[in-house]
Order: C-alpha cells, then structure tokens, then sequence
C-alpha cells in the first residue's frame, strides 16, 4: 500500500469515521451497567445511519474482538487515539496553506514537524492565475472582520470597487463566505444591499455599522428544504457524493439492490448552485425529491439540448 492510500484511508470521510466510532463505543463500553442501546446511539451519533447494520454485529459476533459477551470491553484501558507522524506531517501542510493562515489558528505543537508537501509539490490546472492576495495583510483583516460579523450577525459598512472600478460604500449583513477554486477567490455573501455576491478582494475598508436603519434589523432565516438523491456506486460515485457534499447536513441509507439513499438538508438560496452540483455526477446521481428540484433538473438539462450541448 503506497502513501496515497495509507493518507487517503486515514483522511477520508468514508473510512477514517468508522475508526473514531468505535473508539467512543469501546470508551462507553467501560462505563457501568451500559447498554446495546448506549453503544447504538454511538454510532447514530458518529457514523453513518446504516453503519448501526454493520459496527454492532461486527462487535457483537467477535469478528471485531474488541467486546466480551457482556459488552464489557476486551482491553484494559481505554481508547486514545493520539495524532501519528503522517498526520502531524499533512496538518502541518494544510496549515501553510495562506488561506487557511486567513483564520489565524496557530499549530505551535508542530513547529518541529516537516510538513508533508508544499505548495511547490504540486501545480493546479484549471484555475485562473488572477486569484485573491490570501497574504495581504489589509486582505486578511478584512477577511477576518467579515467572519466575526458573520458569526455575530452584524452589519458593516463597507467601501468596495464595482466592476466598472467606480468606488461605492454599501452596508449590509453578511451572511457567509465562499471560496471558489476554480477561480482562487473568495466571495462576501450579503443581506441587505444591491450586491447579492461580490469578491473579498474589491473591499477598499471595513468596519462594523452602528447606525439605525434597516441593515440593523436581522434578516429573515433562509428557509432549508430537503434533497433525497439515489446514488448508484459506479466509478466510486457513492465516495464522491459524500466528499463534495462532506458541509451540508445529510444521511445516507443503504438500499437492499446495492444502491445508496442521500437526504440532503440545504438553503433555498444555494439551490442553483446544486443543481449544477447535482448534474455534474451524470447517470450515477437521480434526484428523486423534492418535485422542484427534479423540475429543475429538467429544464436546465432542456436549456443545455437547446444549445447543442451533450
């Protein structure tokens, strides 16, 4: 097994979660007059939904030997799952990572450690050369205020360049930050203002608003719906779906033919950005519901023939 996998099963949402899981059930198993149930809703809690259908028995029969009969637990002491080198190596190669820099974690533990790659290792294709300046330091005060008023729910005041390189001042509440790798920049999602989306980088100042007026009222929630998506595990589809959606709120469930069941929970205003996300896995991903979102579906994939795309 070469590097790549060995990082791959660690890292990867599919596999590394099953590990976790049965080191919480193995820590709970120490604790005294515990329950099948007790073990179970470790599993609801850490794992996958249908993994309840495979840990537990696996435990329970001893192909894992790690209980006895009684559930009691097999080792001595408990569970610890301590970082190893690999993964010290690869953390300390995200965190030089300039926009990860943009958040100001610090890893002092691992002063020490040689980063795993860096961003010499390895040439993205594909991406625009004209991305934000991550290190700048106005850039990374302005990134940060944003962030704080996001998690605050508070309005600022800005003064930005508009696309004609006119300079304006808008206030309003930002309500997220996207980055797009694609084109290497992050974009303000705003409330309130003219300006539904705008780069990061086009901010001139910032600072928070203390006026009156409407920017200083909370917008309303933005209503979440459900997505259900029936996934056939082709071409290691299932893997995927479960990374590129990896943020949103979902559950998966194992149908009997081999097939997969993904409810997803999303906002309304990220619906078009879905539906492309959704379209971009073919033949292996069908939307099943909700009914508008088939519709959707439908008609951008009739906009597409239209055009003479396949």
């Amino acid at each position: 097994m070469g590097l790549t996998e060995v990082t791959g099963m660690i890292f990867s949402e599919l596999y590394s979660v099953y590990y976790k899981t049965v080191a919480d059930i193995l820590r709970t198993a120490f604790e005294p007059g515990i329950t099948e149930k007790d073990l179970q809703r470790c599993v609801l809690e850490d794992a996958f939904s249908e993994s309840v259908l495979n840990i537990l028995p696996a435990l329970k029969s001893g192909k894992w030997p790690l209980l006895n009969e009684d559930l009691s637990p097999v080792l001595r002491h408990r569970p610890d799952m301590p970082l190893t080198l690999l993964e010290k190596r690869w953390l300390k190669a995200i965190a030089e990572d300039p926009k990860v820099k943009l958040f100001g974690v610090e890893f002092p533990e691992l002063e020490d450690v040689r980063p795993l790659f860096t961003r010499e290792d390895y040439r993205i294709y594909d991406q625009y050369a004209d991305g934000d300046p991550f290190e700048d330091e106005t850039y990374i005060r302005h990134f940060r205020l944003i962030l704080s008023a996001v998690r605050e729910s508070r309005p600022v005041r800005v003064t930005m360049t508009n696309r004609n390189g006119k300079e304006v001042w808008v206030r309003f509440r930002p309500k997220g930050l996207e980055y797009s790798v694609k084109d290497d920049k992050i974009r303000v999602v705003a409330s309130g203002c003219r300006f539904r989306y705008f780069n990061l980088a086009r901010i001139r100042s910032c600072e928070y608003y203390h006026g009156t007026g409407p920017w200083r009222e909370k917008p309303p929630e933005d209503r979440k719906k459900e997505l259900t998506l029936l996934i056939r595990d082709e071409r290691n589809a299932l893997e995927r779906v479960m990374l590129h959606f990896a943020h949103f709120e979902k559950r998966a469930e194992r149908l009997e033919d081999g097939r997969y069941c993904l409810h997803l929970k999303y906002y309304e205003s990220d619906e078009t950005e879905l539906v492309i996300r959704v379209l971009s896995f073919g033949p292996c991903v069908k939307v099943l519901e909700p009914s508008g979102f088939v519709n959707l579906i439908k008609e951008r994939l009739i906009a597409q023939q239209s055009c003479g795309l396949r």
